[in-house]
């Protein structure tokens, strides 16, 4: 399911945070008793023009589609922010440093 509402990824930012070369990724347990696993992705005008931010965004829904049904952590909101070396690195090393981030946040 995807985060819409403002309101939804300002709680995100309340939640941990595990930096990233390509990205920023934040995670925060709704306790709502809820298992779903919401993505929400932000990319802002800094990273480039509309058509190098929506590129970055379809990058990190196949991301999210790949990685969050078995790693993600479960009632939990995950928010993806894009950062400006995210968009030339390769596809295998974001993967990488995604499954990294979740396990730095899952432990912390």
């Amino acid at each position: 399911m995807t985060l819409t509402k403002r309101s939804d990824f300002l709680a995100a930012n309340r939640g941990k945070r595990a930096p990233m070369p390509g990205f920023v990724l934040l995670v925060r347990p709704r306790d709502d008793g809820d298992e779903t696993i919401r993505v929400g992705f932000t990319v802002t005008k800094k990273i480039g023009n509309a058509v190098v931010r929506n590129r970055m965004k379809r990058r990190f829904r196949a991301l999210a589609r790949e990685i969050l049904p078995e790693k993600g952590i479960a009632g939990a909101d995950h928010v993806l922010i894009g950062r400006a070396g995210g968009i030339e690195r390769d596809y295998a090393s974001l993967a990488t440093e995604l499954k990294r981030a979740l396990k730095k946040v899952a432990s912390a």
